[in-house]
Order: C-alpha cells, then structure tokens, then sequence
C-alpha cells in the first residue's frame, strides 16, 4: 500500500472535518444557551453561503474579504429572527426549560427560506465568481493540499479560539454562560436573558455566515446546500459534547477522518454507516458526548 495515499486521506479528513466543526459551532452555542435544537442550522448555513455568493460577485472582492459585510448581515439577520419569531415562544413558555414548540418553529423556518431561495433564484447551482482560491493546491511531493480547505481549517481553529476566548473573557460572554447554566438566576443578577438570548442566537448565526464563506470557495451553491451540513453538524454536536466548542471541532474532525480514510478499505455506504453506529453508539455510552461536562460551558 502507498502509504502517500493514506497520509493525503487523513490530511483532507482533518481540513475537511474543521470545516465540519465550524458548521457544528454555531449550533452548540444556541443549544448551550437556548437549550433548544435549531433545525434550521443548515438554512441558515445557505443564506450564508448566498450572501458570500452576492457579495463577491456584486463587489468583486476577495471571498475572505466578504466576511466584513456577510458576518455583521448573519449576526443581525439571526438577532431579529430570534428576538420576533423566537422569542415570542420563550416568553409564552417561560417555565417550560426546553420548549418543544421552539423545535417546530425552527424546523418551519428551515422549509421557508429554503423555498424561498429557490423561488427567487431558482434550482441551478452557482459557483463563486470572480474566485482566486478556485482548484489552488499545495504540492509536497505526493501530496496535494487543497488551499481554499487549508484556509478553512485555519478560519476554522481561529473561530473557534476567538468564540472560546469571548466567551471566557468578555462581559458579554460571562453573561451568555451565566444564562446558559441557569437563566432565572442570571436575571435576578439584572442580565436580561432576553437580549442574551438574541445575541448568542446572533453569534451562532454569524458563525454559520463565516462557514458559508468558507464553503463558497470550493462548493457550490443551492437552496438545498445546507441540509446535508445540517444532519452532520447534529452528529457532531452529540458527539463532540452538546454546547461544548472544543468538541465540535473535534467531533468535525472525527467524522471528517472516518469520510476520507474509509472510502480506502470499503464503499462510501459503509462509511456513512459507520457514522451513524458511531452517533448511536456515543448516545448510547455517553448521551453529554465525548466532550460533554456536568455543566454546558
């Protein structure tokens, strides 16, 4: 066996998995606060990949360069989703922890903006245009590395460790992990739980904006694209550990592995089979997840 097969298999498992940890992120961070699932994590994913699509090519600008205008829109654009959809059902179900019906709003949001996008833009698939990281590799002696992916693995880590540090640090942060752990307690020390919950719904919104961009560089893009990353980012969640961010990373990683090194010793269905054991079995012998704690943050 080629063993420079292998190596290039486990490099691209791991590129390709951080980018599956991005995904994952911002959905750990609304279940860690809100305590509710967003199925709506994947549409929320393809408004961000068609805001990096219209803005590169309205603009003209470097798709990373894109992240100043498609960041600062997906934060705002999760904000007010929450604060007049979501919100509503919180303050209607106040005793209630999880709110199931948050499950059904989030999962109408999903079918909406995905008919919506292909009402207005059709079924057809769009490449990024203009887009200098398109085919790019790195080449060291048998192995190629795909650019656009290593760039995503590097936005990936430093999204991660700039979410990990807000939250740890900041005023901000230390609010949203009070509401997370206990949201009554946290009010009675004067934090709105209101306003905490639509920013940190904001943030997961954004992260999911910066996955598109990323995403944009090497994928392409549909009204259907996020729901594939949408049953992976919930694997990841599991598995990683439910609100925590090192393990949504991780847990990227993970499937990204088994994706891109099991296609070399079986077929494609057995690996997605195998996936899938790996999410029963975590449930199974560790519902908090491989990285989950007593506590969410």
């Amino acid at each position: 066996m080629d063993f420079s097969y292998l190596i290039q298999d486990i490099i691209s498992g791991i590129l390709m998995g951080s980018i599956y940890g991005l995904i994952a992120l911002g959905l750990t961070l609304v279940f860690g606060v809100l305590k509710v699932i967003n199925f709506a994590h994947g549409s929320f994913l393809m408004v961000g990949m068609y805001a990096a699509y219209w803005a590169v090519s309205i603009t003209g600008l470097h798709p990373y360069v894109a992240l100043v205008i498609v960041v600062p829109v997906m934060f705002f654009f999760g904000y007010y989703l929450q604060n007049f959809l979501i919100k509503p059902i919180f303050v209607a179900e106040k005793d209630v922890r999880e709110p199931t019906t948050v499950i059904i709003v989030t999962t109408g949001i999903w079918y909406i903006l995905d008919n919506i996008t292909l009402l207005f833009f059709g079924p057809a698939y769009r490449a990024l245009t203009p887009n200098p990281l398109k085919g790019k590799m790195m080449e060291f002696g048998d192995i190629f590395i795909s650019i656009p992916k290593f760039y995503g693995f590097l936005i990936a880590i430093g999204t991660a460790l700039l979410l990990y540090l807000f939250l740890q640090k900041t005023r901000t942060g230390r609010a949203i992990r009070a509401t997370s752990l206990d949201r009554d307690a946290a009010s009675l020390m004067g934090i709105n739980q209101w306003k905490i919950f639509n920013v940190a719904f904001g943030i997961g919104t954004a992260v999911a904006g910066i996955s598109g961009v990323v995403l944009t560089t090497f994928y392409n893009v549909y009204p259907t694209v996020g729901v594939p990353f949408d049953v992976k980012s919930f694997v990841i969640v599991v598995l990683g550990g439910l609100g925590s961010i090192p393990g949504a990373i991780i847990g990227g990683i993970i499937i990204g592995l088994i994706e891109s090194i099991g296609p070399t010793f079986m077929t494609s269905t057995w690996t997605e089979a195998i996936v899938y054991v790996l999410f029963l079995l975590v449930l199974f012998v560790k519902p908090s997840g491989l990285f989950g704690q007593k506590y969410d943050w």
